[in-house]
């Protein structure tokens, strides 16, 4: 006998994140290790489709491993394509923001290319749906949201001297760094983790932030110098969550797939995707933040919005209690939207 953890939503606002995540509001998870949740006709292979950094494939063979845990019988194959975000090493805003490192990807599920898509949750557009016809079958359980700090000379943030050059292009760290470090310089660092920490090792930079979760998943976590706290460096919206994006006809895979998926974690992005939609955000806005459940089940979800400069913060930070996680990110929003968030955010070139 089998159990299944389903999530059920709240009315209202519900139906509002359904066409924003189209996300089944059914949510299932595994029940342990090695299972069978259910018995379905699967296709023999499901092809995946992914950025082709290493750390995407890394990604890729994490949820190619949980699928041969619950279903055995089925292969796997990987399909990898380069995007635009990952060719261009230039403003992300003059080619499609962030949705440039998904639609390639996004474009070979709709063309039958592929049968399963994996995503960073950071990187998939909030500001508008998902691409028509496609869904979420599961978001993975959340890896660590927090950011890292490598410097070779193995000083912290706070030891860092006056003039040391920083290497980011993310608006978000730039904008914190100069409100809490500002005898800091942040230089232009695009890229895939693996790039950036030899550029670092080149010297073009003489300290790097990355993400804990990316540099776990590439098996580089020996080079983290400090771990910075979320109130060091509040992380992004979606950080440490990764997606499973499926045809939104393909229900026998979509019902199998969703057996990967972690409930808390489904909660919690659909707050924080919900309060970004709400908000409007574009990637040359500052905006950070992450919904969390406690060890009681409570969801709340803290978040900012900052000028580029770091001298604004707008701050939010509010409890579900009976909410449901897309009425939470709407609250959240309406709440930096009256301290000003909607002026700094249209100030802000893109």
């Amino acid at each position: 006998m089998t159990t299944e953890g389903v999530f059920s939503w709240g009315p209202g606002r519900a139906e509002v994140a359904l066409r924003l995540t189209r996300c089944s509001p059914t949510f299932k998870h595994r029940t342990s290790a090695g299972s069978i949740v259910s018995r379905m006709s699967l296709p023999e292979l499901i092809r995946i489709v992914s950025r082709d950094s290493p750390m995407a494939l890394a990604q890729v063979e994490r949820v190619r491993s949980e699928l041969a845990a619950l279903y055995p019988g089925v292969r796997t194959e990987v399909v990898p394509v380069k995007t635009t975000g990952d060719k261009w090493m230039g403003d992300l805003s003059k080619v499609e923001g962030k949705g440039a490192f998904t639609k390639e990807v996004d474009a070979a599920l709709l063309a039958g290319e592929a049968d399963l898509a994996v995503h960073c949750v950071k990187d998939v557009p909030a500001d508008r749906p998902l691409p028509a016809g496609t869904t979420f079958a599961a978001f993975l359980e959340r890896d660590d949201i927090r950011d890292a700090l490598i410097h070779p000379g193995g000083l912290t943030l706070d030891e860092l001297p006056e003039g040391t050059r920083i290497g980011t292009s993310s608006v978000r760290r730039v904008a914190q760094l100069a409100a809490t470090h500002p005898h800091l310089e942040c230089v232009p660092f695009r890229g895939n983790a693996n790039r950036r920490l030899a550029k670092l090792a080149a010297g073009e930079a003489d300290a790097l932030l990355l993400a804990v979760a990316g540099l776990e998943r590439i098996d580089r976590r020996d080079v983290i110098t400090e771990i910075l706290s979320p109130e060091t460096m509040m992380p992004p919206i979606g950080a440490g969550i990764l997606a499973l994006q499926c045809r939104e006809g393909d229900t026998e895979l979509i019902d199998a797939v969703s057996a990967l998926g972690h409930p808390d974690t489904f909660r919690e992005a659909t707050a924080e995707r919900m309060f970004l939609h709400v908000l409007q955000g574009h990637c040359n806005s500052p905006i950070a933040g992450y919904a969390r459940v406690d060890h009681t089940g409570e969801l709340s979800l803290r978040a900012c919005v900052f000028t580029p400069d770091g001298k604004t913060r707008l701050n939010a930070h509010e409890w579900a209690g009976r909410l449901d996680p897309a009425t939470l990110g709407t609250s959240v929003a309406v709440a930096l939207l009256r301290q000003g968030a909607r002026e700094i955010i249209d100030g802000i070139p893109h």
